[in-house]
């Protein structure tokens, strides 16, 4: 790493909410996965909760991210919001359950991390961003000059120092307790030589971004306005966090006339097509295949399901959503993607759309109740090949990873004056 370069993660003085008891009414998820009446429900629950500043709402002719800027002004003014005395990290662990059923305790910690172009290869994306979201993240960024929610990143840990110290903390009594859409949450201030020991073991080799490519990029370029800003909330997780979690991200059709048997016809050139038993565990069967192939299962109306396995051997070169660098090229989402969905898409007499979700009993439920013509089942992308792909310098094909826990906004703001 360029001695040039300022470390990519240290401590900050965050700033917190004054009431830790009230948390759980305080906090919300990412902006992007709130959707308008989730963030009616967030906003109901307490007038002091981050919804109100980070999904800011005006009267119209008004401006809302002035309403933002506005709004933390009053809650300092208020002491609703106080700032901590020292710089630290915060250490949060986040108790939550699998779609199985399967519970999991990812542990990482919120820091202030370099906003530092692309090039200097020092943090790492592995997805394509949009003009839309930067431009709202921006104007946010710009009335409040605030950090109020965190970006989510990925530290290489290959002798699992950074977990080990982490796992450390969390045995102690945490500071503070919340509760969030049934993730149950911890948080630690560490402060001192402690903090600095976390920071440094965190910065050793690149970051990844996981969630928030749109807010790192977002604030790389009101860095470029303001020197003095040259850092963001993140919260850093290690790579070997036994807790680190991913879950595939499934494809809805919606829209009539897609003929199954024909379908098949198609998918055979590529894959082993079998069915799938009526009394068959779908994720289980479809993990069990997907262990050395890519495999995926198509769902059909009247349960209609088939595995698809591709074929040992087969060339994907000359297929044109493939034509890209072999770390996407791997990915069973992109394959399924290019050779699946598309052609789902592209089968039927009715106009096609997609929506996606994480939850695969959602998807089946589409399919089963009638309201779509299919459901592609997908196993999880792996960290390694989210890694890869930034290595490469590669994008992922849309909705490839869904983290799960989402970082939740509002246990740590991080001013930026």
């Amino acid at each position: 790493m360029s001695a040039e370069l300022p470390p990519l993660v240290v401590p900050f003085r965050g700033e917190r909410y004054a009431s830790p008891e009230r948390l759980s009414a305080l906090i919300a998820p990412p902006y992007d996965v709130i959707s308008r009446e989730a963030r009616a429900s967030y906003a109901a629950r307490d007038p002091h909760n981050i919804v109100h500043v980070m999904l800011p709402e005006a009267p119209p002719g008004d401006d809302r991210y002035a309403r933002a800027a506005a709004l933390l002004a009053e809650w300092r003014g208020a002491g609703v919001l106080e700032q901590v005395a020292e710089p630290a990290v915060y250490v949060m662990a986040q108790d939550f359950a699998l779609p199985s059923g399967e519970r999991r305790t990812r542990i990482g910690m919120f820091a202030a991390v370099a906003a530092e172009p692309y090039e200097t290869r020092r943090i790492r994306p592995h997805e394509r961003t949009h003009t839309g979201p930067k431009a709202d993240r921006l104007a946010l960024l710009q009335a409040t000059r605030t950090n109020v929610e965190s970006i989510l990143l990925l530290a290489p840990d290959p002798d699992r120092e950074l977990a080990a110290a982490l796992a450390e903390v969390a045995r102690h009594p945490p500071d503070a307790r919340a509760e969030l859409d049934d993730v149950r949450i911890r948080l630690w201030v560490v402060t001192g030589e402690a903090a600095s020991r976390l920071s440094q073991l965190a910065s050793r080799l690149p970051l990844y971004i996981a969630d928030g490519h749109h807010r790192y990029e977002t604030a790389v370029t009101y860095a470029r306005e303001h020197r003095e800003a040259d850092r963001l909330l993140g919260f850093v997780a290690s790579v070997s966090d036994p807790g680190l979690t991913i879950l595939p991200t499934h494809r809805i059709v919606f829209g009539g006339g897609r003929d199954a048997t024909k379908l098949i016809v198609a998918w055979r050139a590529w894959f082993d097509v079998g069915r799938v038993a009526p009394c068959a565990d779908r994720i289980e069967r479809l993990a069990e295949l997907g262990r050395e192939r890519t495999a995926c299962l198509v769902a059909f109306p009247g349960e209609y399901d088939v595995s698809l396995v591709l074929k040992p051997g087969v060339s994907l070169d000359r297929v044109p959503d493939l034509d890209r660098t072999p770390a996407v090229r791997s990915l069973d989402v992109a394959r399924v993607d290019a050779l699946v969905v598309q052609v789902i898409l592209g089968a039927g007499t009715a106009t096609p759309s997609l929506t996606y979700t994480a939850d695969p009993y959602a998807a089946f439920d589409a399919v089963r109740t009638g309201r779509a013509a299919a459901a592609v089942l997908l196993n999880p992308t792996k960290v390694e090949q989210v890694i890869a792909v930034a290595d490469a310098g590669d994008a992922m094909p849309q909705k490839s990873t869904y983290f799960v826990p989402k970082v939740p906004s509002g246990l740590v703001l991080r001013p930026l004056a």
